[in-house]
């Protein structure tokens, strides 16, 4: 075992990390956790939580406490992964390839693992045959929707939605349903601008699906959802069941839409500071963008957040410290353009943490969770994270 990961999983305390380290807060995680279940069971649907953001099997133990239930995956790696730990009801939420649905089903012959996969045009359809012969293994399917111009899918009023639908029976599968994410919710600020996003997906999505009822197809799942939407939809009728993923960790482009605020933030990266420069104002960290990731979500928010926003070693908010640079292994702190503040004592050795701009970014950048309650120094576990594809 390399010697720095001996080191990360004997430390007992954050002060014995090295870092860069991510960390994850138990009780953020478990109260956002809570707080959407609650919110889909008021609104009558089932929960389909996307795994992308967590990619943890000591996360989803938390989201399913007694048995393993109903999720989303983005990587056919993180459906073998979830698989293996006793899933079986899984959607793969990325438009199929000939060669990742054969994998999926063989998944499927190896486990039971039912996944479900996601087309939305008539050449995906037509390859569901050849799938099927390679496998022996009927597929399911979902077509995707386009709800709001965010990326693919096909729009509710597409003749081709009926022709992909035939065609997808045509070869021998399975259409269980259709399937939307409200992507563009992401742009949004404002309690009514999002309250009208997820009544919009929610009539596109259920205008397909009787579309494709009254032409025949049963279309027994109507799934849709995205962070924002899934928080702030105040009625599902006609809906079967409700996804998100970055709702368990949130992250700072969720709260310059408005659905977290900042003591919501269950991830962070600690980081210890390695120089300054007084003369520029600048407080120098040894986490750059290999430990923050790039995403730079907030820069076309109200609030540019820059590379994220800076904590004390206790999770407290150093108000407007942000990182204002990052490089492959530094990063930069300094106070927000335009504010009073004075940079706070940040001597040699200092540790910070440091919020992320995208939660499924700044975790896909490490392979472990070092789980904390708070401000406690006291590192609780150590959970591990699925990367690949």
């Amino acid at each position: 075992m390399d010697t720095n990961v001996k080191m990360r999983e004997a430390a007992q305390t954050i002060d014995a990390l090295i870092t860069p380290s991510l960390l994850l807060d138990r009780k953020r995680l478990e109260r956002n956790i809570q707080r959407l279940a609650e919110h889909a069971r008021k609104l009558g649907v089932v929960l389909r939580p996307h795994m992308k953001t967590a990619k943890s099997i000591d996360v989803a133990r938390h989201v399913f406490p007694r048995e393993p239930g109903p999720i989303t995956v983005s990587t056919i790696a993180e459906a073998e992964y979830f698989a293996g730990h006793g899933f079986r009801d899984i959607t793969y939420a990325v438009g199929m390839s000939p060669a990742s649905a054969v994998r999926a089903m063989e998944l499927y012959r190896r486990t039971g693992a039912d996944v479900k996969l996601l087309l939305d045009s008539v050449e995906q359809a037509d390859a569901l045959a050849g799938v099927r012969e390679v496998t022996g293994v009927t597929p399911s399917v979902f077509i995707e929707l386009d709800c709001d111009d965010h990326r693919g899918g096909l729009k509710p009023d597409d003749p081709k939605l009926l022709e992909v639908a035939n065609r997808v029976v045509a070869a021998g599968a399975n259409l269980v349903g259709v399937l939307a994410h409200a992507g563009e919710s992401y742009g949004l600020s404002t309690p009514d601008a999002l309250v009208k996003a997820a009544e919009d997906e929610r009539s596109a999505t259920v205008r397909a699906a009787e579309t494709l009822r009254a032409h025949g197809h049963a279309c027994p799942i109507v799934s849709l959802g995205s962070t924002p939407t899934a928080h702030f939809a105040e009625n599902l009728e006609g809906v079967t069941e409700l996804r998100a993923g970055v709702y368990m960790f949130f992250d700072l482009v969720q709260h310059g839409v408005g659905v977290c605020g900042l003591d919501d933030i269950a991830i962070s990266v600690l980081a210890t500071v390695i120089g300054s420069k007084p003369e520029k104002g600048w407080v120098l960290v040894d986490a750059g963008w290999m430990a923050l990731s790039r995403d730079r979500g907030t820069a076309n928010q109200q609030i540019d957040q820059d590379y994220g926003v800076v904590c004390d070693e206790k999770g407290r908010v150093l108000e407007d410290v942000i990182v204002a640079q990052a490089s492959q292994e530094h990063g930069i702190l300094a106070i927000r353009a335009g504010s009073g503040k004075s940079m706070p004592d940040l001597p040699l050795g200092a540790r910070v943490r440091i919020l992320p701009n995208h939660a499924c970014a700044m975790a896909a950048q490490h392979h472990l969770y070092a789980v904390v309650d708070g401000d406690s120094p006291r590192i609780e576990a150590r959970w591990e994270r699925i990367r690949g594809w």
